[in-house]
């Protein structure tokens, strides 16, 4: 047996772009799906597809001028044989002893960019080969310039570690060559293992009939359409079934030919990582529903929610008392101080404690997470997306439902906020509250100067206590018109009382409705930035995460 030790190999750096067209598109999106499916899909989905980009981009950096081929077969299928014939020298071990092949070993040709990709395959740089060295010059093989041809460890092996090494290269091989021989092609461990799990890959994969030197014309034919039908039926399209023998050099013209054509192709390497990327891309379709998306939570659920928080936070019962305390605010201004005096020596001296501290009760209600109750805001966000993922895959019902519940814990604090930014100054006044304060104690003071001139008028007048110092003041027929002004303007004090509360009763309920507006317009604030921007986020990537699966799958 003759070999010939590896020269060296140029690390030459490769172009990543000598991907198929579409190819480095389709890794794009497979990476944004991955990326979004993070928290929302199965971790042994996500953990794959990683290990795919992974492999998938150092691939593409590697050689794009080699394409490696793996002969893999089972114990006695000869494969090792066939790697000798096709490489024209005793590379790797045969022999009636198995299994033989411990390690892979590989054969070049052409050794430019070779070194690193033989790296990255972890090939022993004991089992490598040139086929153009210094030993072969003279039997040198352009056809096959190009070529990786790797002999793995027999599949069906008692060791694990060459179960292990045959698993590692069947899922970083550019094109699986299956080396069967006619007494063990329908090799259950075989079938099992490798062809139905690999059934996508048909066009990145080749059946081997060796050792048909065996057979029969006839029982070669009988073979092949057995092997065919058997493969067929195992999901494997339209397989490629080569047969040869590895006792002749004509015995493997054509898996010879196959291989020329593979390497002059240059596609290999990129239909392989294309039919990988399909293959991840149907499982991620699972989590894709067939329904057209929603955009955005819509109006009634959308108003659902406003309600439900402005409720939870008390908005109505607040700007019910804010009306309250508006009235309670403007009596102190509009009233008669007449009225107001006689009401106050016989009025409960707490009303004047509940006036003075009332705003401050407001305020203090809305300064802690208390704000709000945290059941009705957890209800309300939970019936907020109840419209929106009717037609959404679980996975995705799950994420939206948690996108809503993002900062549920902050809400009520946050509607808490909002309210106590809505209330207004309680030392606001409008402007007429103090025209009519001064109106009011102007008629008071003209009552009491009418009052005190009607005293005088009859203390000078009618009881003559002294000489009056002027005839107005001893005038007693002035006291009839004295009271009269006295009267009227009491009567105007009580008249202006009674209008104004009718001009306050209606002030107050548009100052209780204004209230309320603000209060709203803060809420909605709280819920868009809080609720329904992480809702819609969400289902924007979802419809891309479905419009990346179509692409991955290259639809």
């Amino acid at each position: 047996m003759t070999t010939s030790a590896p020269p060296p190999v140029a690390d030459v750096p490769q172009d990543p772009a000598a991907a198929a067209p579409g190819l480095t598109g389709r890794l794009d999106a497979l990476d944004r799906i991955t990326a979004a499916g993070a928290g929302r899909l199965a971790p042994s989905l996500l953990d794959d597809a990683a290990v795919l980009l992974d492999r998938a981009g150092q691939r593409l950096r590697l050689s794009a001028e080699h394409t490696v081929v793996t002969l893999a077969g089972g114990t006695g299928s000869g494969k090792s044989s066939l790697f000798n014939a096709v490489c024209g020298l005793e590379l790797s071990p045969t022999g009636m002893r198995r299994p033989m092949t411990s390690r892979a070993h590989a054969c070049v040709w052409g050794l430019d960019g070779a070194g690193p990709l033989l790296d990255w395959l972890d090939v022993d740089k004991r089992h490598r080969y040139a086929r153009a060295s210094a030993l072969d010059l003279q039997r040198a093989d352009d056809s096959l310039q190009g070529l990786v041809l790797i002999d793995l460890p027999d599949h069906d092996s008692i060791q694990a570690m060459h179960r292990a090494e045959v698993d590692r290269f069947v899922s970083i091989a550019d094109l699986l060559i299956w080396v069967v021989d006619p007494q063990k092609y329908a090799d259950a461990a075989l079938h099992r293992n490798y062809i139905v799990p690999f059934a996508r890959h048909a066009g990145v994969t080749l059946i081997v009939l060796n050792q048909v030197d065996r057979l029969d014309p006839d029982e070669v034919d009988e073979c092949v359409a057995d092997l065919r039908r058997l493969l067929e039926a195992e999901g494997l399209a339209k397989p490629r079934i080569v047969t040869t023998s590895a006792v002749s050099e004509e015995g493997v013209r054509g898996l010879r030919e196959v291989l020329v054509d593979t390497v002059a192709a240059r596609h290999a390497r990129s239909e392989r990582l294309a039919v990988d990327v399909t293959d991840i891309g149907e499982r991620f379709a699972s989590y894709k529903g067939s329904a057209e998306p929603p955009t955005a939570v819509d109006a009634p659920h959308r108003d659902g929610l406003m309600r439900a928080l402005t409720d939870a936070a008390g908005a109505p019962a607040v700007a019910e008392a804010m009306e309250s305390a508006y009235e309670l605010r403007a009596a102190d201004f509009i009233s008669w101080p007449v009225l107001s005096l006689a009401a106050r020596l016989r009025s409960d001296p707490l009303r004047r404690m509940r006036l003075g501290e009332l705003r401050d009760e407001l305020r203090g209600a809305f300064t802690g997470p208390t704000g709000a109750q945290q059941g009705e805001v957890d209800t309300a966000l939970m019936d907020v997306t109840d419209g929106i993922t009717t037609d959404l895959p679980d996975a995705w019902v799950r994420s939206v439902r948690a996108a809503a519940r993002r900062h549920a814990a902050e809400l009520p604090e946050e509607l808490g906020e909002a309210m106590k930014e809505a209330l207004p100054g309680f030392n606001q006044v409008p402007r007429w509250w103090w025209l009519v304060k001064t109106w009011q104690y102007f008629l008071v003071l003209v009552s009491l100067l009418g009052l005190a001139w009607i005293g005088l008028l009859v203390a000078y007048g009618v009881a003559h206590v002294a000489k009056a110092p002027s005839g107005w003041l001893g005038e007693t027929g002035l006291i009839p018109y004295v009271a009269v002004l006295v009267v009227c303007t009491l009567g105007m004090g009580w008249l202006t009382t009674a209008t104004c509360r009718n001009l306050v009763a209606l002030s107050s309920a548009k100052h209780g409705e204004r209230m309320e507006r603000h209060m709203r317009d803060r809420i909605a604030t709280v819920a868009e930035q809080k609720v329904l921007e992480p809702i819609t986020e969400e289902l924007a990537l979802y419809a891309a995460f479905r419009d990346d699966v179509d692409l991955v799958q290259g639809t």
